[in-house]
């Protein structure tokens, strides 16, 4: 039953309560006052009709009714139901930008292997464009242009004069016209020029102590970590000796290639003395039972004499800890700098005994004559050559690919 229907029925049950006084009223004024007043009924009717307080009895069920009423409203919290939005939260399957990855080039590899035949192209040689028909016969221009590439190519002044002379007189002796053919004898004198000693690495198989000499910046330290990582890979026993203690990036460059390849390292306090690491690593070397003693040694100008002096310092301790060993005295010179790197040999070699060279940054802008320039003037071989970055980028000395590698097309 609503509000409204309780509401009229309970005004009816008063409408005929106070109706009931009424009559009772009436009944009650004629037993009174008798058949002869009855204009006096009307009034005395109408009288108590206040006195009725209709008012009264239907001003109670108006609290309980309306305390009733309140109550229902708050079981009108059906618009709870409101929370159904939260089914609006199904747009999160809206993660389909998951197929996002759909971009990824999936055919990249396939791109890198079709681009990865450009990057293994070799370079050109540096006397490749000379023999690609410059010059259709063999005459003194020819001769005149092939010197002035021989000099520009770093082969250097003695070397190039010997290469002419021997050409001049093989294209004679063959009867030679075709420059092509010049070509080859041209490339067979400088194998010839580049040839390896009898027994170059012998000192790999033996006990031996490696000490790398040259300029700042030509990778010696980094050669050093290099040989020992190649070396402990033919499972040879090594030890290194940091003695450049006049540059602190220095040790810890070497502290970094002995935990990498877990060689043991010799290394003093910096601006320690050299001559005392050195000592100290021979001795190692012996109570250890070292194969290979690696010493690094602090970068010098080749025109400062004391510096120069003190290498003589270290081979005679190196001499006297370690005279059953086996001395390789290595320079290191960068490619890059053509005949700068020639007299650097040179100034090196008055004040020790240098067995061999390495040539780093040969990929680099190096001309590769150099190499040539060296070996022909000193007698030194190069032993090793620097083409990356890598380990194993730190080769032995190949003659014949070297010098094939000048003339390829």
């Amino acid at each position: 039953m609503g509000f409204w229907d309780r509401f009229r029925k309970k005004n009816k049950e008063a409408e005929d309560i106070a109706e009931n006084s009424k009559e009772s009223a009436v009944e009650q004024a004629e037993e009174e006052n008798g058949d002869s007043q009855p204009e006096n009924e009307a009034t005395s009717c109408e009288m108590p009709a206040p006195e009725a307080a209709e008012p009264k009895k239907t001003a109670e069920p108006e609290p309980v009714s309306m305390q009733e009423e309140a109550a229902e409203p708050e079981s009108i919290a059906e618009p709870e139901l409101a929370a159904e939005p939260e089914a609006a939260a199904e747009p999160e399957p809206i993660a389909e930008p998951a197929y996002v990855p759909e971009p990824k080039p999936v055919y990249a590899p396939e791109q890198a292997s079709e681009a990865a035949p450009e990057v293994q192209k070799k370079k050109p040689g540096f006397f490749s464009k000379f023999f690609n028909n410059l010059f259709s016969t063999i005459d003194d221009d020819f001769y005149e242009e092939l010197e002035e590439q021989l000099i520009i190519g770093d082969m250097g002044v003695y070397a190039t004069e010997e290469l002419l002379d021997n050409l001049r007189d093989d294209v004679a002796l063959n009867k030679i016209h075709n420059p092509q053919d010049a070509k080859e004898f041209l490339i067979k004198d400088i194998k010839r020029i580049m040839a390896q000693p009898e027994g170059a690495y012998d000192f790999e198989e033996t006990n031996s102590v490696v000490m790398l000499i040259g300029v700042n910046g030509v990778g010696k330290t980094t050669c050093i970590g290099k040989l020992a990582s190649q070396y402990i890979a033919r499972g040879k026993k090594v030890i290194m000796a940091g003695a450049d203690t006049f540059r602190a990036a220095a040790m810890d460059q070497l502290k970094v290639w002995a935990e990498r390849t877990g060689c043991f390292m010799v290394s003093g306090n910096e601006g320690a003395d050299p001559g005392s690491v050195v000592f100290d690593a021979a001795k190692s070397a012996k109570a250890r039972g070292a194969d290979i003693l690696l010493c690094d040694t602090a970068g010098r100008l080749h025109n400062k004499k004391n510096l120069m002096n003190e290498l003589a310092k270290l081979d005679k301790i190196l001499a006297g800890e370690l005279g059953d060993y086996r001395r390789e005295n290595i320079i290191v010179l960068d490619a890059t700098t053509g005949q700068n790197a020639l007299q650097q040999a040179k100034e090196f070699r008055e004040v020790m005994h240098i067995d061999g060279i390495i040539l780093t940054k040969l990929d680099g802008t190096a001309k590769g004559g150099i190499a040539v320039a060296i070996t022909r003037e000193l007698g030194v071989p190069v032993k090793y050559v620097g083409v990356g970055e890598g380990v194993n980028d730190l080769q032995r000395f190949d003659p014949d690919s070297f010098v094939e590698s000048l003339f390829a097309e």
